[in-house]
C-alpha cells in the first residue's frame, strides 16, 4: 500500500476506535424505571414516557409505557396511554381469528408466559408490533406489572425457541402513581 494511502486512511481509522471506545453504556436494569417527558403536538398533550431495561440472553428488552400524568387528564387521574415489550428479536406469530369476521382479516398475536413476583404464572396473547419484534401489553397486564418488584416474561422467536426477560423494578410505586394504576 502506498504511504499516502496509508496516511488517509489512519485518521479513519483512529477515529473509529475512538467512537466506538466512547459509545454510551445502557443503563441496567437496577436503575428501575427512567422517565422523561414528551409531547404529542398533534393531540396537544404532555405525556410521562417511561422505559424499563430487563435482562436476557438474546439482548436488551425494554418495557416502555407512556402515561398521561393527572394535571394533563380531563378527570384528573393519570392514565396509561400505551405500553409496549421491546424484545429486539423477531417473534413467532399466530393468526387468530377474530371473533366478528369482516372479510379475510386475522390478528398477528404472540403467545406470551408473564410472572409477577414469583406469582401464578399467566399465558396471554399479546399484539404484534408493526417491527415483529415487539408487543403491545394489554393495559390490564401492564398495570400487574407496574405493582411487582419483579417480573419474568417469555415469548417465542421466529424460530419457535423461548426468550426469557427478567424485569427488575426495585420502586414500582412511582411509575404506578402517574399512571394511576392502584
Amino acid at each position: 500500500m502506498k504511504p499516502t494511502a496509508l496516511l488517509l486512511l489512519l485518521p479513519l481509522a483512529l477515529a473509529s476506535f475512538g467512537l466506538s471506545a466512547m459509545a454510551p453504556q445502557q443503563p441496567s436494569s437496577k436503575q428501575g424505571w427512567q422517565q422523561s417527558q414528551q409531547t404529542d403536538t398533534a393531540r396537544e398533550i404532555t405525556y410521562t414516557h417511561f422505559t424499563l431495561v430487563g435482562k436476557s440472553s438474546q439482548g436488551r428488552p425494554s418495557l416502555v409505557l407512556d402515561c398521561l400524568p393527572a394535571k394533563e387528564s380531563y378527570r384528573g387521574k393519570g392514565k396509561i396511554l400505551n405500553a409496549n415489550l421491546l424484545v429486539g428479536t423477531p417473534l413467532k406469530v399466530e393468526y387468530v381469528e377474530p371473533e366478528e369476521i369482516h372479510g379475510t382479516s386475522y390478528f398477528r398475536k404472540v403467545t406470551v408466559r408473564y410472572r409477577t413476583d414469583e406469582g401464578k404464572e399467566e399465558v396471554d396473547k399479546w399484539s404484534l408490533g408493526s417491527d415483529k419484534t415487539s408487543v403491545a401489553i394489554p393495559k390490564e397486564a401492564m398495570k400487574k406489572i407496574l405493582r411487582a418488584r419483579s417480573t419474568e416474561i417469555t415469548a417465542k422467536d421466529e424460530h419457535g425457541s423461548p426468550v426469557t426477560m427478567r424485569f427488575d423494578a426495585p420502586n414500582p410505586a412511582s411509575v404506578g402513581e402517574t399512571c394511576n394504576v392502584d
